[in-house]
C-alpha cells in the first residue's frame, strides 16, 4: 500500500467551510458534542480527517493515553516536540507530524465521533478518524530522498521482501532511523550497502540478493528520526553505496540467515523474569502475517521485562520483541507460526539492553506465562458454519481512504465472521465484512457499487481475525464481503401503488409548537414565544371545515406564559378539557394552562385558555416535561429541566396536587440520564405499573409508589453507537401496538428513529418491546432511511404514520440537516421486518418542532417546523396526508350512536352503513385523544374492542379496566375493508380522580364530572 503526502503549503487556501464548525444558535438547546473552542497557543482545528492504521495520516510520533487523553494534552506533547500538526483519534491516541501523509483528506465532521477518555465534552477523532489541529507556523519543507551523506550515495528505491530480503542483513540503530543512523550503523560493521525501509527499519549487505532491483514508486515513507527524509516504504529500500574506501572493519563472511551478526553476542533472558513467565524460543514471524496479534508503537528503549509487563497490563500471556525496538503480545501464536530452525537467528540486541536478544528481522522472541504455547494454523476464509443466510463473496478493495459501507465497528479482541455478521444482520444490514482483522463494516449491497469497492485478489485479504485467529478478516483496505442471501430477502419495503398524497391545507398564522385534536374536531396551536412574528397570542384554533376561507378558518386565543417545550394532554372530563404543563422558564415553567374545546363545525367557540400561576401551578418548575393521565385518572407529570438549559428536574409529581405539603419524588435514574431523557415516553401497562422510556433506557414502576419495579434492557442504538436515544434531544418517538380485544396478547410498544451522542447520526431503526413478558427484549427493524425528530400517528386501521424530521443531526436549533421528505406506514399485522411501505413524499421540511396528529376523517394533520436556520426556513404552512385507505375511490362507512359516556365493559348499539364490504369483514378501532409535541404524542393507544353484529346494528363492548385503556376520550371509527368513517369521540372510564371539579378557582371553567 502506498503512500502520499498532502502538500501543506496547501493548508491555509482550502476552503473555509472545510476547517469551520457547524452553525450552532447560541440559544435553548441541544448542541452536540465539539473539540475544544480555546486551543493553547495559536493552535486551531482543522477539522476531521481520514486516518489509516496501515498508513498514518500523522506518524512522526504518537503517544497513547486510556484514560486522561484530552485535546489539550495531546497538542502540547506535540508542541513539546516541536511538531505542527496533532491529532487525536479513537478516544485515546495522539499523533504529531510536520506534515499529512498518505492522501489523507477531509472527511465528514460526525465521522470523529468519540468523546475524549479525559474529557468527554471534546471529541478525539473516532474509528479511522482524527481531529486534526495546526499550530500556525510554516512547515518545513517536504520531505526528500536524501541524494548523499558524506560519502554515502544514494541509489534510489529498490524492492524488497519480508521473506527474501534485497540487503539481508538486519541492523540495530542508535537513536531512531533515519538515512544517517543507518549508514553509521552499516559503516560501523563493515558493510558498503545500506537500505532503510517502512520508515524505522535498517538493513546492511555486502551485494544485492534475492532478485533486488530498483523500484519506480513506493520508497515515500519519512524516517522515524527525520521527517525531512524519506526511508523507504512497505517492501521498498531507500538504498545507499558507500563510494569510500575506508570502512573500518569487513564484513562478517556468513551472516546469519535472517539478519543480525557482527556486534557482540546477545541472550534470551532466563532469570529474573516476573513468575511464571519463561523465554519459549525465537520464533519465525511475517510468512504469513504477525505471529501475535497486538503491536505496540516502535520504543528505542524497550527490554524484554518492559515488554512482558506491558503485556501483563493487557492481560496476555505471550510476550514477543522483534527488530531491537518491537514489542508484540498476545494469547496464541497465529498466522502459521513456528519456531526457527535455528534459534540464533534471533541475535539483535534490545534498545534498551544490547545484552538482550529482541528478535531479528522476521524473527521474534517470544515470552510465555503458560506451560504450553497454543500454535494456530495460517488463517483462511470462513465460507462454512456461517450465522444465518450470509454467504461468502470474496475479497473486496476500499477506495483508498474511502469506505465501502458506513458502518465501522472496531472489534479489538473479538472481530469474527460470526460476530461481525451477526451485528449486521441483527440492525438490518445484508452486507457486510471484515478488515484490518479487527474492522468489521456493515451496509447494503448497492454500498459497494455506489461507494467504489472494486474486486481484488483473494491473497490480500489475509489478516487473521482478532476473536477467530483460524480464519481471515479482510486486509490492509481490503474487506472479507458477505451477503445475507434468502428469500424473503432481510428487509422487506414495500412500493404498494396507492401511496396516498401530501395535500396542502392552510397557511398559518404561526409556527406551531403544539397541536391538539379537540373534541370538537378543531384543532389547537400553541407557539412558543420570542421568535415568532410579533403580534401573535401564543394560541390559535383552527377550523377544518373553514380551511377554503382563511379570514374565518383561524381564531384567536391566548396564554399567559410562555408555553415553550411543555406538554400537553386531554383529561378525562365531561368536557375533554385538554391541560398543558411546564414551559420557558421563570414562572411559565410552573405554568398550569387549561382549554375546553367548544363551538361546532363553521362555528366559532367562546372559550379560550385559562392560566393563573399564583393559584395553579407545579410544584417544580420544568421544561420539556412528559405527561400521562393514569390508570387512577391523575395526571402524571415526570422529568424536564430547571428552565431553558437549567439544572435537571429528576422528579416527578402528580396533578391535581395531594395535599399535606410537597409530593413530588426524585428519580435517580432521572438525574443520572440528564439532558438526554427529556419528553419521556409515558404508557399506563394493561397488568398496572407505567412504563418509561427515557434516553437509552426503560423501567417499569409501581403507580402508587413510583419505585422501580423492573428495569428493561438498554434500547439498541446504532449498529456502531449503542450510545443513542430516543428522546429528546436525539428524539425518536414511541407508541403502543393495537390492543385487540380479548386483550389477552401481551402489549408491544414500539419506538422509531433517534440518534447518536457525537456524531448525531439519526438511526434507521425501529425496536420494539413487550415490556410486561418477563426476560423480553428488544426487538430491531430496519427502516429504509435514518430519521430523527420522528413524528408517528396511529391511523384507525391500526397501521402508524412515519413522517417528518432529518436524516443528521439532533432536535434543537441549527442542530439537523438532510430533511427527511419520505413517509412511510408500518403495518404491526405484517411479518416482522416486512412491516414498512413507503408511501409518497412532500416538498415542505419539516424539522425542529414539527407535528402530526390526526383528524376525526382518517387524514393525518402536519404542520410546523422551526430551525432558526437560514438553511430550512420557519414553516407556516399547513398540510394533510391522504392515506391510502381514502384515496383508493372507496367511499367511506358511516354510523350513529347514541350512548358516548362508556363505562368499562359496557355494551354500546351503533348502526353502521357500509358501502363495500358486510359487517362480517367490518373492524371498529378506538383512537385515544393525543397531543403531539417534539415527536411524543402524549396519551396515544390503539384499541380494537370486541363487537357483534346483527343486520347493520351492532354491539360493541367497552374495554374491560383501566389498565387495558386509561380513562379517557376515543375517536372511535367503523372500517368497511380498509376505508375508516368518520369518527365520533366517546369518553371511557369517566373522570375517577374528579378533575372536572378541580381546580377549585373561580377563574377556571368546572364541567363537573
Amino acid at each position: 500500500m502506498l503512500k502520499h503526502l498532502v502538500a501543506i503549503c496547501s493548508l491555509p487556501l482550502m476552503q473555509t467551510a472545510a476547517f469551520s464548525p457547524p452553525h450552532v444558535q447560541a440559544a435553548r438547546h441541544f448542541h452536540p458534542r465539539q473539540s475544544v473552542t480555546t486551543l493553547p497557543g495559536n493552535w486551531t482545528s482543522k477539522g476531521c480527517w481520514t486516518d489509516n492504521p496501515a498508513a498514518r495520516t500523522l506518524s512522526a510520533s504518537t503517544f497513547l493515553d486510556t484514560n486522561g487523553m484530552t485535546v489539550e494534552s495531546c497538542i502540547n506533547f506535540c508542541w513539546q516536540g516541536n511538531f505542527i500538526f496533532a491529532g487525536t483519534e479513537f478516544a485515546q491516541e495522539c499523533y504529531c507530524d510536520n506534515i499529512i501523509e498518505n492522501g489523507a483528506t477531509n472527511a465528514s465532521l460526525s465521522d470523529c465521533n468519540m468523546a475524549c477518555k479525559g474529557n468527554a465534552a471534546e471529541s478525539c477523532g473516532g474509528p479511522n478518524r482524527l481531529n486534526l489541529f495546526w499550530s500556525g507556523a510554516t512547515p518545513p519543507p517536504p520531505p526528500t530522498t536524501l541524494p548523499s551523506f558524506g560519502l554515502w550515495v544514494s541509489l534510489g528505491c529498490y524492492n524488497d521482501t519480508a521473506a527474501a530480503r534485497t540487503l539481508t542483513t538486519g541492523m540495530a540503530v542508535t537513536g531512531k532511523v533515519s538515512v544517517q543512523t543507518c549508514t553509521t550503523a552499516c559503516f560501523n560493521a563493515g558493510f558498503p550497502l545500506s537500505g532503510v525501509e517502512f520508515a524505522d527499519e535498517c538493513y546492511c549487505g555486502t551485494h544485492f540478493s534475492n532478485f533486488g532491483a530498483p523500484a519506480s514508486d513506493g520508497c515515500n515513507m519519512v524516517c522515524a528520526g527525520n521527517s525531512s527524509e524519506f526511508c523507504g516504504g512497505p517492501n521498498r529500500l531507500n538504498v545507499y553505496n558507500y563510494t569510500g574506501t575506508d570502512l573500518p572493519t569487513a564484513p562478517p563472511n556468513n551472516p546469519p540467515a535472517g539478519g543480525g551478526g557482527g556486534g557482540a553476542p546477545v541472550f534470551p533472558v532466563t532469570n529474573g523474569l516476573p513468575t511464571p513467565w519463561n523465554y519459549s524460543g525465537c520464533y519465525i514471524d511475517n510468512a504469513h502475517g504477525r505471529v501475535l496479534g497486538t503491536e505496540l508503537p516502535d520504543n528505542s528503549t524497550i527490554t524484554v521485562e518492559a515488554c512482558i509487563n506491558f503485556c501483563i497490563s493487557q492481560n496476555m500471556t505471550l510476550a514477543g520483541l522483534e527488530f531491537s525496538v518491537q514489542c508484540f503480545c498476545g494469547n496464541q501464536v497465529i498466522n502459521g507460526g513456528v519456531l526457527a530452525s535455528d534459534p540464533t537467528t534471533c541475535n539483535m540486541g534490545c534498545g534498551g539492553n544490547s545484552t538482550e536478544a529482541c528478535g531479528g528481522p522476521n524473527r521474534m522472541s517470544i515470552y510465555t506465562s503458560t506451560p504450553n504455547v497454543t500454535l494456530l494454523p495460517v488463517p483462511v476464509t470462513q465460507n462454512t458454519s456461517l450465522p444465518g443466510h450470509w454467504q461468502y463473496q470474496g475479497c473486496i478493495a476500499e477506495p483508498g481512504a474511502a469506505r465501502v459501507f458506513p458502518y465501522q465497528n472496531i472489534l479489538t479482541n473479538n472481530n469474527s465472521a460470526t460476530n461481525c455478521l451477526t451485528l449486521c444482520s441483527t440492525y438490518g444490514y445484508p452486507a457486510g465484512g471484515m478488515e484490518f482483522g479487527d474492522e468489521c463494516y456493515c451496509g447494503d449491497v448497492a454500498d459497494i457499487q455506489a461507494n467504489g469497492g472494486q474486486n481484488a485478489s483473494e491473497t490480500d485479504c489475509s489478516f487473521a481475525c482478532s476473536g477467530d485467529p483460524i480464519h481471515l478478516c479482510g486486509g490492509a483496505e481490503r474487506i472479507s464481503l458477505y451477503f445475507w442471501v434468502s428469500d424473503p430477502p432481510l428487509n422487506v419495503w414495500h412500493t404498494p401503488a396507492n401511496t396516498g398524497q401530501y395535500k396542502f391545507l392552510i397557511g398559518g398564522l404561526i409556527v406551531p409548537l403544539i397541536a391538539t385534536l379537540g373534541v370538537n374536531n378543531k384543532v389547537t396551536f400553541l407557539e412558543k414565544w420570542g421568535t415568532g412574528p410579533p403580534n401573535t397570542t401564543g394560541a390559535y384554533e383552527l377550523d377544518l371545515t373553514l380551511t377554503n376561507d382563511f379570514t374565518k378558518a383561524w381564531r384567536e386565543m391566548h396564554v399567559k406564559t410562555d408555553v415553550f417545550c411543555s406538554g400537553s394532554v386531554i383529561m378525562p372530563d365531561k368536557a375533554a378539557r385538554i391541560i398543558n404543563v411546564g414551559g420557558w422558564s421563570l414562572s411559565s415553567t410552573f405554568g398550569i394552562r387549561i382549554y375546553t374545546p367548544d363551538g361546532s363545525a363553521g362555528v366559532n367557540g367562546t372559550n379560550d385558555w385559562e392560566e393563573n400561576v399564583q393559584e395553579l401551578s407545579l410544584q417544580r418548575g420544568r421544561w420539556y416535561p412528559g405527561s400521562m393521565v393514569m390508570a387512577n385518572g391523575s395526571i402524571l407529570v415526570v422529568g424536564g429541566e430547571q428552565g431553558s438549559n437549567g439544572a435537571p428536574e429528576p422528579t416527578l409529581e402528580i396533578l391535581p396536587t395531594p395535599t399535606g405539603g410537597p409530593t413530588f419524588l426524585p428519580m435517580d435514574w432521572l438525574l443520572r440520564t440528564d439532558p438526554n431523557n427529556l419528553y419521556p415516553f409515558l404508557f399506563v401497562l394493561p397488568h398496572g405499573g407505567v412504563l418509561v422510556i427515557y434516553y437509552n433506557e426503560a423501567r417499569i414502576l409501581d403507580e402508587v409508589s413510583f419505585a422501580t419495579t423492573r428495569v428493561l434492557p438498554n434500547l439498541p442504538g446504532a449498529v456502531n453507537n449503542f450510545l443513542a436515544g430516543r428522546t429528546y434531544p436525539m428524539e425518536g418517538t414511541a407508541v403502543l401496538l393495537p390492543q385487540h380485544a380479548p386483550y389477552s396478547d401481551p402489549l408491544t410498544v414500539l419506538t422509531c428513529g433517534g440518534s447518536t451522542i457525537g456524531a448525531a447520526v439519526a438511526l434507521d431503526n425501529c425496536v420494539s418491546i413487550t415490556p410486561e413478558v418477563p426476560n423480553a427484549n428488544w426487538t430491531i427493524e430496519r427502516m429504509p432511511s435514518k430519521r430523527v425528530m420522528t413524528c408517528m400517528v396511529a391511523l384507525p386501521d391500526g397501521t402508524y404514520m412515519i413522517m417528518n424530521g432529518a436524516q443528521q443531526g439532533v432536535a434543537g436549533f441549527g442542530l439537523a440537516t438532510d430533511p427527511n421528505l419520505q413517509a412511510l406506514l408500518y403495518d404491526p399485522s405484517q411479518p416482522l421486518g416486512q412491516r414498512i411501505s413507503i408511501l409518497s413524499t412532500t416538498i415542505v421540511d419539516r424539522l425542529y418542532h414539527s407535528e402530526a396528529i390526526l383528524l376525526h376523517d382518517g387524514r393525518v394533520l402536519v404542520s410546523g417546523s422551526d430551525p432558526e436556520d437560514t438553511r430550512f426556513p420557519q414553516e407556516y404552512r399547513v398540510e394533510v396526508y391522504i392515506p391510502p385507505y381514502l384515496s383508493s375511490g372507496l367511499k367511506q362507512p358511516s354510523f350513529t350512536i347514541s350512548g358516548t359516556d362508556w363505562t368499562y365493559s359496557s355494551s354500546h348499539q351503533i348502526t353502521v352503513q357500509l358501502f363495500q364490504g358486510s359487517t362480517s369483514g367490518m373492524r371498529v378501532s378506538l383512537i385515544s385523544a393525543v397531543s403531539s409535541t417534539h415527536g411524543n404524542s402524549m396519551g396515544q393507544r390503539t384499541i380494537f374492542p370486541a363487537f357483534s353484529c346483527s343486520g347493520n346494528t351492532c354491539t360493541v363492548t367497552a374495554p374491560p379496566n383501566a389498565h387495558v385503556c386509561p380513562p379517557g376520550w376515543f375517536q372511535l371509527f367503523v372500517l368497511d375493508g380498509p376505508t375508516p368513517s368518520l369518527s365520533q369521540w366517546v369518553r371511557i372510564g369517566g373522570d375517577p380522580a374528579q378533575l372536572g371539579n378541580w381546580p377549585n378557582f373561580p377563574d377556571f371553567t368546572h364541567p363537573g364530572v
